[in-house]
């Protein structure tokens, strides 16, 4: 067995050698024969002869070529279009995200510049939960006792006042609106002076109260707190007059009021922090 394989291996061996030895020896010849030589003619002669198949090859395999590019392609642009719109709604979040600031800062600036003309100090807050029936006239403020609030201050927003504190936790308030049927608020006209009382209802409008019908109120008279009573600062908003009645034999007008904001919509309001009354009123003075 042994012999076998060395006899089969010999050939092999030899046959390894001699193409060895001849590539070198064409190696050599055709570095050493120039451009003129036999071998660079027979391999033009060559490269001339299956130039045709070449050319044929190239035809049939560039449609094939050409669809896998275009897979190719299309892998990564939709790679590309992923990656863009994941950025595009990471730009619309940031974009939204700082128009919501800009509105609030708006907001937060007409709250401060009604308390600043008035000189009173404020403290600001967010509007956490609203009045959950058509009969409540009570909302929900993020500022509490440890924010310097307490029961009977008055709230105010964009447009004028809004209410007083009636409840305080630690972190949060109830505020309980004007338009509130248990809400009263010392009032006056503001073109002739006239004073009432504005009190809310049990379907939220305003009237204004005890007003003789001696004087004279027309639609359009802006109502605004008396500071009577001591609970709510003098010159405050209160609304603007929108209907007159006056009833034959009666003796006070029957005046509608309609208040300055729509506190449904309300997102931030200014807290009136101060001297709080000893005994707070239940509805309002």
């Amino acid at each position: 067995m042994k012999v076998q394989r060395t006899e089969t291996r010999a050939p092999r061996v030899g046959w390894v050698a001699l193409y060895v030895a001849l590539a070198i020896v064409l190696m050599t010849v055709w570095f050493r024969e120039g451009d003129a030589g036999p071998l660079h003619r027979v391999r033009r002669g060559v490269q001339a002869a299956t130039a045709p198949i070449s050319a044929a090859g190239e035809y049939v395999t560039r449609p094939v070529r050409g669809a896998i590019a275009w897979v190719t392609d299309l892998g990564v642009s939709r790679s590309q279009l992923e990656q863009l719109r994941q950025q595009n709604e990471q730009l619309r979040a940031t974009v939204a995200e700082l128009e919501e600031a800009r509105l609030e800062n708006e907001r937060l600036k007409v709250l401060l510049r009604i308390a600043r003309s008035a000189d009173l100090e404020s403290v600001g807050a967010h509007v956490i939960g609203r009045p959950t029936n058509s009969w409540d006239g009570i909302i929900t403020i993020d500022r509490g006792s440890d924010d310097g609030l307490a029961s009977g201050m008055p709230v105010v927003g964009p447009l004028g006042l809004l209410g007083q504190t009636v409840e305080v936790s630690g972190s949060s308030s109830k505020v309980r609106l004007i338009t509130d049927q248990r809400s009263g608020v010392a009032a006056m006209i503001q073109r002739s002076r006239v004073e009432g009382v504005v009190r809310g209802s049990i379907d939220g409008r305003l009237t204004l109260d005890f007003v003789s019908v001696d004087t004279t109120v027309t639609a359009g008279d802006v109502v605004i707190t008396s500071g009577m009573g001591g609970v709510f600062p003098k010159g405050l908003v209160i609304g603007e007059v929108t209907d007159v009645v006056r009833n034959p034999g009666a003796l006070q007008q029957a005046i509608a009021v309609r208040p300055g904001g729509d506190p449904s919509g309300l997102e931030e309001v200014l807290v009136l922090v101060g001297d709080v009354p000893d005994t707070p009123t239940d509805g309002g003075e």
